[in-house]
């Protein structure tokens, strides 16, 4: 769930620590990291239900040198763990941990009318087409701004007839 709420990738989840949680220049928290897949900074901001996960594991004993901040199995395991729990709940989809990354960019972002290109930087994808597969799958998005745009176009011509 961490993941659905930051984007990050599995690894960059597991390699967290207290050191990546910084105040961004908004006064905000930020999850400051080197991108593992890209070996670039990448920074995204500690939502509300993100901060909450952490919380909720602040008082484990940290793993490794670094103090991982949450408890975290193999990609592998995960997915397979992830797998169990489908088949348990009769959903009919192939979900893995890469998943949550598709989660955080379509649900998250793009459904909340987060701008595409800071999508693509909080994902950090070096081509804003990366990051327009994400908003193909966005049929409701496109509904709803295609619905807001008919309204702003009704409220011209009402203007336009009354004469204000």
């Amino acid at each position: 769930m961490f993941a659905c709420y930051t984007g990050l990738s599995h690894l960059d989840v597991k390699e967290l620590s207290m050191d990546n949680i910084v105040k961004g220049i908004d006064g905000n928290q930020w999850i400051s990291t080197k991108r593992e897949k890209t070996d670039k900074p990448g920074k995204v901001p500690l939502i509300p239900r993100a901060r909450a996960i952490l919380e909720k594991y602040r008082n484990i004993d940290r793993i490794g040198p670094i103090g991982r901040l949450l408890p975290m199995s193999s990609n592998q395991k995960t997915n397979t763990y992830l797998k169990e729990v489908v088949a348990a709940c009769g959903i009919d989809k192939n979900l893995t941990f890469h998943v949550a990354r598709h989660t955080f960019a379509t649900m998250v972002m793009l459904s909340n009318n987060v701008p595409i290109e800071t999508v693509s930087k909080l994902l950090g994808h070096t081509k804003l087409s990366t990051t327009q597969i994400y908003a193909r799958v966005m049929e409701s998005k496109i509904s709803k701004d295609i619905n807001n745009l008919l309204v702003r176009f009704k409220n011209k011509e009402r203007k336009r007839n009354t004469g204000t």
